[in-house]
């Protein structure tokens, strides 16, 4: 019998993508481990394309509880994953995972989770079932907030993506709530809306502004843009600017690592402002 008993080893997760060295999620659950006194440890993990599979069978046997998964390995953890949830189907991604005792992986999106966390706490008032919404943007991003958003109650979706096919592609999945708007004519799209959700990377430091306009917009909209660095984009900029509640991406990818923590650290974290200084502190 081993000296050592791996039940009583301090519970250890991490996040696994490649490159890894941007993520902020070390500094996320690190700090919950530290202000809850938990005797655990949080990790990042470098695991290339051609090594992700025998590098995710391997964490059980490291003494892994389950890892949150990012860039570029979201898709390729569904299919590696032995069940899913519906939502994490429905997205066509898994960004958390926990291994099971019987072996087997189970796998999780919790992005759409973080992004309607994000907007209630951000903006209490806000409810989705309100008005239209209009998403920009047809990446895994924006995959994970319609999603949400429709599940939230959402009558009528409004999809505007530069290049069209791509958008049409998530109306097909999605279904007769989605309507596909040319590029050019997302600033119109604008009209009416209560929703307005940035998913592209334009406005991200070192990446062109995001060209469409809220004059259109109705006094009692909302804006949110998913980038977080600056924290205060352009677009954002410019909704405070017309008055309208504007709502930074830095909480959604907060509340998307609640749920993990919780399943890996048996503890419910709290999404508060010790936690995005500490987050941004880098």
């Amino acid at each position: 019998m081993s000296d050592i008993d791996t039940n009583k080893a301090p519970p250890l997760a991490g996040v696994v993508g490649f490159p890894i060295g941007h993520s902020r999620s070390p500094l996320m659950h690190n700090y919950w481990l530290k202000r809850y006194g938990i005797k655990g440890y949080y990790i990042p993990v470098s695991l290339s394309p051609a090594d992700f599979v025998a590098g995710i069978r391997s964490l059980p046997k490291l003494g892994f509880k389950g890892v949150n998964i990012t860039i570029p390995h979201k898709v390729s953890m569904l299919g590696l994953a032995d069940n899913v949830t519906d939502r994490a189907a429905l997205i066509g991604a898994v960004n958390t995972i926990a291994f099971k005792e019987d072996g087997t992986i189970w796998g999780d999106n919790t992005d759409g989770y973080g992004f309607i966390q994000n907007m209630r706490q951000s903006a209490p008032d806000w409810k989705a079932g309100s008005g239209p919404a209009v998403v920009l943007g047809a990446g895994g991003a924006a995959r994970a907030v319609i999603s949400a958003l429709l599940s939230e109650g959402v009558s009528e979706l409004r999809l505007a993506n530069r290049t069209r096919q791509r958008a049409q592609l998530l109306a097909d999945q999605f279904g007769a709530k989605v309507q596909v708007i040319d590029w050019h004519r997302a600033s119109e799209a604008i009209d009416g809306a209560q929703t307005i959700v940035n998913t592209t990377s334009l406005g991200m430091q070192g990446q062109p502004d995001l060209s469409v306009s809220l004059d259109l917009a109705p006094k009692t909209a909302t804006v949110t843009d998913l980038v977080y660095t600056p924290l205060i984009t352009p677009f954002l900029e410019n909704a405070a600017s017309l008055g309208l509640a504007a709502v930074d991406g830095l909480g959604m990818l907060l509340h998307q690592g609640v749920p993990g923590f919780e399943l890996w650290f048996d503890h419910l974290p709290e999404v508060d402002e010790g936690l995005r200084l500490a987050v941004l502190d880098r």
